[in-house]
């Protein structure tokens, strides 16, 4: 069972995390800002992912903290689930629509962090979600994955239904990229041998 659970604990935030590749249940998150509960409750569905997620954070600040820590927490649990990347995919790709959002997501397992994000919320805020923030869990997660993620926003004038296709697109390109592929079986997909 390819799994990782962790803590994650500073000054600002104490996230427990766990997640499971190869099994979708259970799905829990309470991180105290509904609409990111939200958001990764849909990341974990669509990827078919187990998640459980708890994070005690300043939100008497803001969610920056949260939102940013939990990013943190979710690609550190991944890169671990992942290990060698031995017989993996490697490669995902979801076109999502969302009544009228279309969000195109690409992710490589490349060990290689890098985000490039290209969507644009017409509104600063969904219910107490600063929009900003989607971009800010984004980066905070593939810096600690190490993978490769474009986000392409091709149609939306409703930040909610933008950022859930992103989140529901990010499940599915995983999804893709961490499934085992005969093609690559108990090889690391890479001439260079490591990811």
């Amino acid at each position: 069972m390819r799994e990782h659970t962790l803590r994650r604990t500073s000054a600002e935030t104490d996230v427990q995390l766990s997640l499971r590749l190869d099994a979708p249940e259970p799905v829990d998150v309470r991180t105290g800002c509904g609409f990111f509960d939200h958001m990764l409750t849909l990341f974990a569905r669509h990827g078919r992912f187990g998640l459980t997620a708890v994070c005690a954070g300043d939100l008497a600040v803001d969610a920056h903290h949260t939102v940013e820590d939990v990013g943190i927490a979710l690609g550190t649990a991944l890169r671990a689930a992942l290990g060698e990347c031995r017989g993996i995919a490697r490669y995902g790709h979801a076109v999502i629509p969302m009544d009228e959002a279309l969000v195109e997501t690409v992710v490589d397992v490349s060990g290689r962090a890098y985000l490039a994000c290209g969507i644009r919320c017409p509104s600063p805020r969904v219910g107490a979600f600063d929009t900003e923030l989607g971009e800010e869990f984004l980066q905070a997660f593939v810096r600690a994955a190490g993978v490769t993620l474009h986000v392409r926003q091709l149609a939306g004038r409703n930040s909610h239904h933008i950022l859930e296709a992103a989140f529901k697109g990010l499940g599915r390109a995983l999804r893709q990229a961490a499934a085992p592929d005969a093609a690559f079986a108990g090889e690391i997909p890479s001439t260079k041998g490591v990811l």
